[in-house]
């Protein structure tokens, strides 16, 4: 007596349902590692830019004419990790008086400095300033001696900006970074020129 084992065409149609089923399982699996894949490298992508670099948009004209309203700076957050405040750098800052606020606004005297202002004139430890970022020559007089754990700040367009004329100094806890570009606009890109000065050191 001989058993005929060949496949019904139901049998074969049922492994081939089973086979497709599992290829399917292993494409949706192999879909779905390589989802989270991206989205893990996308994640750590961010956080080391965000660790990096920042961004802020300019909300007033303290800076005009080097910055407008509406503009959206980068900022390099290692720029005073690795190197050292030159007075003219552009900076961005917690402001003093709510660290959830930031500004920005031109670094005049670094720490232990001497900032004057005299008839429109500013000096830094008796040495006058060429300023040719400014809106215009300062309407006030006045000065500071700047704390060795903090930084002196003016807005170039002196006589609409809310600054250490005004509020005294920025501690250097409070800078997030150094002004690299603006990138928005689109038709506003540039390099944020900072007009660093060499000056001699205070007593």
């Amino acid at each position: 007596m001989s058993i005929d084992l060949t496949p019904t065409p139901i049998q074969e149609d049922h492994e081939d349902f089973q086979h497709q089923e599992r290829e399917s399982q292993r494409s949706r699996k192999s879909f779905l590692v390589e989802v989270i894949q991206t989205l893990v490298l996308a994640a750590l992508l961010y956080f080391a830019i965000d660790a990096v670099f920042a961004r802020v948009r300019v909300l007033n004209i303290s800076m005009q004419p080097t910055l407008v309203e509406g503009n959206i700076i980068m900022v390099n957050k290692l720029a005073y990790k690795y190197g050292e405040f030159q007075t003219g750098d552009v900076i961005i800052f917690h402001a003093p008086n709510n660290r959830k606020e930031d500004f920005i606004k031109r670094l005049i005297g670094k720490p232990g400095d001497t900032v004057e202002v005299v008839n429109g004139q500013v000096y830094v430890n008796s040495v006058a300033l060429a300023e040719p970022y400014v809106a215009g020559p300062a309407a006030y007089s006045g000065s500071w001696q700047v704390p060795e754990d903090a930084v002196f700040v003016l807005g170039d367009n002196r006589n609409q900006s809310s600054d250490s004329h005004v509020w005294g100094f920025v501690p250097v806890g409070n800078v997030v970074g150094k002004a690299l570009v603006v990138y928005w606009p689109l038709n506003s890109i540039k390099l944020v020129t900072h007009h660093q000065q060499p000056l001699p050191e205070s007593w």
